[in-house]
């Protein structure tokens, strides 16, 4: 099979798409034919060495750790079948393959009204802001909540899932991410490049979720736009608070009952999954780099 591939860390040079062996799904895996894999930030990171402590590396390693596909061989011990469509987040890797095993505890069924490649757009970034706007930030109905970074891929459902539940939300994002930020219900729509964010936000919000990496000197003026009693919640560059603010950092973990519960929401209407490009595995480097360039809005995915 074809499979992304790196032999070190390093710049996106290091990617290499070759052969290498099927794998088999071992006790409690199964082996998925992959429809697509997405690209995070994190896989840059990655490839990078930036991670190397908290995900060491055994080389060769694949790359990629979303993935969407169908169940083609089954380990022991597994309930899952063979045809069955399947997402989910691999955190040790391997998804940018044409073949990759994962374990079944690690999956659920990809939601059924959007095509099967689209789903691997989903568990990353889709658990990221889950678990940002329910479990960290705890958003309510009627609450303002400012979402920074809304035009990428955990921004993109960050602003759904805080739409849906009933707060009025103001996101940040560049003009060419306005649009479909306001098409995933953004209430008011803030250009960041022009450098006035508190100016178009006016009165201070109840939260504020900051979801970009950003320059430690931008997220420090982002604390002034929360009200005291407000919260912070950040999965990327930490977010000073102010005098009585609450302010988390935190890293998201692998929840598949909210993964389910995503899928769910996708079938209902309630949540779009944005794909801003579709790209063959074999150009993965070329997706690297223009990532590092802050050339890629929303979520990429790679064909094998």
């Amino acid at each position: 099979m074809k499979a992304a591939r790196i032999h070190t860390y390093g710049d996106a040079g290091v990617i290499r798409v070759e052969d290498a062996p099927t794998p088999r799904p071992g006790r409690g895996e199964v082996l998925i034919a992959v429809a697509a894999a997405a690209h995070n930030p994190s896989d840059v990171w990655f490839r990078s060495g930036l991670l190397h402590e908290m995900f060491p590396a055994d080389f060769p390693v694949t790359l990629g750790a979303d993935v969407s596909g169908t169940v083609v061989a089954l380990g022991e011990g597994t309930a899952l079948t063979v045809g069955d469509r399947v997402m989910g987040r691999l955190d040790t890797g391997g998804t940018a393959a044409e073949y990759t095993t994962a374990p079944e505890a690690n999956l659920t069924a990809a939601p059924i009204s959007i095509p099967l490649a689209h789903a691997a757009a989903i568990p990353v970034a889709g658990l990221t802001a889950w678990q940002a706007v329910f479990e960290q930030a705890g958003i309510r109905a009627g609450e303002r909540v400012l979402i920074n970074g809304a035009g990428g891929g955990v921004g993109s459902f960050g602003v759904q899932l805080a739409r849906h539940t009933g707060a009025t939300v103001i996101a940040t994002a560049g003009p060419r991410s306005a649009e479909t930020v306001r098409r995933h219900g953004a209430h008011l729509v803030v250009d960041y490049t022009t450098g006035d964010i508190a100016g178009h936000v006016g009165e201070p919000v109840d939260v504020l979720l900051n979801l970009a990496g950003i320059p430690p000197e931008t997220a420090a003026g982002l604390g002034a736009l929360v009200r005291p009693g407000g919260r912070i919640v950040s999965a990327a560059t930490p977010v000073e608070a102010p005098e009585g603010v609450t302010s988390t950092h935190f890293v998201a973990r692998n929840d598949t009952a909210q993964l389910a519960e995503l899928a769910a929401l996708v079938d209902a209407g309630v949540v779009t999954v944005d794909i801003s490009d579709t790209r063959p595995l074999a150009e993965l480097a070329e997706v690297h780099r223009a990532a590092e360039a802050g050339g890629i809005r929303g979520k990429v995915l790679l064909i094998p």
